[in-house]
This record gives structure tokens, C-alpha cells and sequence, in this order.
């Protein structure tokens, strides 16, 4: 039974699942949009969320948390000064996530995750 388990393995070792989320998140915020696929989003929305939540407080504690995920203190300096504050008055579901077919190789569901922009 996997009641109540949340999370994917990609049959990947823990420490290269977690270095491939962690850089997919560092891309999302860097880039704002990233193509990847819809199983990979689905996982690095959840961080990514995560993140820009706890970027919100704007405090130090705060700072320290999203440099332990993103391990870029220009990155860093980047979520706390441009997009947090873009996000400030929203509650959440700052990504969205956009269907844009299969991949040619091995015909893997695409998905192009950006950050949302106030519509």
C-alpha cells in the first residue's frame, strides 16, 4: 500500500532525485520557464512552490531556507528582490504548466512549466 506517499523516484539513488529537482527548481527561477517532463514538473512544481512561499516572509530564516534548496546565493538575492514580491498578494499557484506533446525519442509526455504572470 503507498497510502499517504507522496513524491516520485524516477529510478534514480535519493541523492541524484533530489540534485536533478533541486537544478530542474534553480532553472525554473533563473529562466522563469523551463520544458521538461509532465512527471519531472509535477515534483518540481511542489518545490518551486514551496520556495517562493517561504520567500514571501522576507526574513533571514527565510533567506537561509531557499538557500538550502537552491545553493545560489545570486539566485537567491534574484527570488527575494524580483519574484516574491510579483507573488506577494497571491495565496498560491504561482507555476502553470502547459501540455506540449511528446518528446520524439522515446514519446515522454512535455510539459512547459513557467511562473505564472498576473493575467
Amino acid at each position: 500500500m503507498r497510502h499517504r506517499v507522496a513524491g516520485r523516484k524516477f529510478d534514480l539513488p535519493t541523492d541524484q532525485r533530489l540534485a536533478l529537482l533541486r537544478g530542474l527548481v534553480r532553472s525554473l527561477l533563473l529562466h522563469e520557464k523551463i520544458e521538461t517532463t509532465e512527471t519531472r514538473a509535477k515534483d518540481v512544481r511542489s518545490i518551486a512552490e514551496k520556495v517562493i512561499t517561504t520567500a514571501k516572509k522576507n526574513d533571514l530564516h527565510a533567506r537561509r531556507q531557499a538557500r538550502k534548496v537552491l545553493n545560489d546565493e545570486d539566485l537567491v538575492k534574484k527570488l527575494f528582490d524580483q519574484i516574491a514580491p510579483k507573488f506577494a498578494d497571491r495565496p498560491g499557484g504561482y507555476t502553470r504548466m502547459t501540455k506540449i506533446g511528446f518528446r520524439r525519442g522515446d514519446a515522454a509526455p512535455m510539459v512547459k512549466l513557467e511562473l505564472a504572470t498576473e493575467e
